[in-house]
Parts: structure tokens; sequence; C-alpha cells
């Protein structure tokens, strides 16, 4: 296990250092230039100069690039004197646009956004994989047609689709569920509240597909010999089913999610934006708007991040249930 999380961390780093790679190449493929947008109208080629100087983006890509990685780190102080701006570790890059530092402006707007996320998880594996578990246990059964087709509405369904018709009918129609605005942990009910179409809205597009595989995997399982020789025994069914059958289902699942949560974060930015709800997804927009490319280019970076070490967690996960991976 030890060297199996050995190898795990060292490739976390380095699929973390090729996503700042990356958005630190688009960052200087974009036309649009920060120093210009900073130094305004008339900006003459002094001011320009003195403006990339201040902002460190006059030096060549590899020593700004280093100069970047080391500040997530150690942190950075932009320019010199009583001018100066210091960006403390980790720093992801200086808004100068908004005056702030990158992370103290993803930090504002991600408990929206990790919410939504979170939430809609454990929404959908929940309901997912109890959907699939039942459809499997019931097999060709009307309730497991009716469930199939279910799934298969929940899959053919954008998520933006699926959260105006919950607006419509929720929200217009019944009036019972609010349809935008957020409010925080201080008011568990109320956040709650507030979240319950999102979550439903992000969980059905992704539970359709966990049901599905689920239920693929259960019926594989189920026909496996040693399930055989245990209904031959006389165990008890919901024995077979929870400890026996279950516990070999879950690990494929959780490859499946660790997969998905690149593309959860992507679904939670557009939920949020269906129900007006100011996150990340809010941040990155308006940023990509007005060019203000240091928090397009520290939002990509912290995504990617996060991205990574929740792969890390789902993996120790299915090392802890399938002991058998950390040969691999």
């Amino acid at each position: 296990m030890t060297r199996y999380l050995v190898r795990r961390l060292v490739g976390v780093l380095l699929v973390a250092l090729i996503i700042t790679a990356a958005a630190f190449v688009v960052f200087y493929l974009i036309p649009a230039s920060p120093a210009k947008l900073s130094c305004g109208k008339p900006c003459v080629p002094t001011q320009l100069a003195a403006v990339k100087k201040f902002e460190g983006i006059d030096q060549p890509v590899g020593v700004q690039f280093f100069q970047y990685l080391k500040a997530i780190v150690v942190g950075r102080t932009y320019g010199s004197g009583g001018l100066s701006v210091h960006c403390s570790a980790p720093c992801f890059g200086y808004s100068f646009r908004q005056e702030r530092p990158v992370l103290t402006l993803i930090m504002q707007r991600l408990p929206v956004t990790a919410s939504i996320a979170v939430g809609a998880a454990v929404l959908w594996l929940v309901i997912g994989v109890a959907l699939g578990v039942f459809s499997a246990i019931r097999r060709d059964s009307v309730l497991d047609r009716a469930a199939l087709l279910v799934t298969l509405a929940g899959v053919a369904a954008p998520p933006f689709l699926i959260g105006l018709i919950g607006i419509l009918v929720f929200g217009i129609w019944l009036n019972v569920l609010p349809v935008s605005g957020y409010v925080g942990l201080s008011d568990p009910a109320q956040w709650a509240f507030h979240l319950v179409l999102p979550w439903c809205t992000l969980a059905l597009v992704y539970a359709a597909w966990y049901a599905r595989l689920t239920r693929t995997q259960m019926l594989d399982v189920l026909a496996e010999d040693y399930i055989t020789v245990a209904v031959a025994k006389g165990v008890p069914r919901r024995r077979i089913i929870g400890r026996h059958a279950l516990r070999a289902v879950i690990p494929p699942v959780l490859v499946i999610f660790g997969v998905d949560l690149g593309s959860l974060l992507g679904g939670a930015v557009i939920t949020e934006n269906v129900f007006g709800m100011q996150g990340l997804g809010h941040l990155l927009l308006d940023a990509v708007h007005s060019a203000d490319l240091p928090v397009v280019v520290g939002c990509t970076v912290f995504s990617g991040v996060l991205v990574v070490l929740a792969n890390l967690v789902v993996d120790i996960v299915h090392a802890a249930l399938d002991p058998r991976v950390t040969y691999s």
C-alpha cells in the first residue's frame, strides 16, 4: 500500500504540473495582454513597459512559469517599494483588474460550486447505485423496465434542459422550491432548501448513467459461481446482495466516479448559471469576458488540482476496498 500511495502521489504531482503548464501556455496564446488592460488609455510604450515589469510579465516565458510555480509554494510580491503588492502562498496569481489575489476570489465563490457538486455527487451515487441494484434484482419486471426508461431519459437530457424544466414545474407552476439564490451554511435548512433543484438537476443525469452501470455489473456478479453456491447453501438474500454482490460492484463504480469528477465540476458550473448562483462558473465567465487572464489561469489550475486530488482520494478508497489494485 505504501508503494502504491507513493506512485499515486508522484503521478498527482506530474499531472498537476502538466495542467499548470497547459494553462500557462494558453495564457500566452490569447491575444489579449493583461498589461495593456491595466495600462489604460492612452498607454504610451514607456507606461506599458513599466506595467509589464510591475506585473512580472516582461520576463521570458520559462522564467514566468517558474515564478508562477514558486508563488504557489512561497508566495510572490509584484513590483517594489511602496506600490508593491504581495500575494501570500499559495498564490495562484493576482487580479490587477479586481485588485485582489486570485485565490481570494476563488475562495469567495468556491462554497457555492462545492455545495452543488458535492451534494449532487452524493445524491447520484446513492440513487444511481440503489436504482441499479433494484433493477438487477427485479430483472425484466415492470419496475425494471420503468427504471430503464427513466435512466434513458436522464442520459439523453442535458443538465440545462433538466434545470429549466425543474424551474418551470417546481418553481413557477407549483411554486414549492426556490429557483435562484444561494444561502450560506450558517442556515443549514435554507442552504439545503435552495440547493434541492440544483442538486436534482445535476444528479439526475449522472444517476442515470450509474444506475445502468450498476445494473450491468450487478447482473454479472449475480451470475458468478460463488453467488450460486451461496444461494444453494441457503445464505439469506439480503446478505448475498449487501455483503457479497454489492461489495464486488462498488469498486468499478468508484473508478468511473473518479473519471467523472472533472465533468462534475463542469456540470456544476452550468447548473449554477442556470439557477443564477455566483460560483466559480460565474467568476470564470466574468474573467473571460473581461480578459482577466490571471483569474482564468488561476481558476483553471485550481480546478485541475482539485480534480486530481479528488481522484487520489477515490484511488485510495478503491485500494482499501480492493487491495488487488495496489499490485497493478
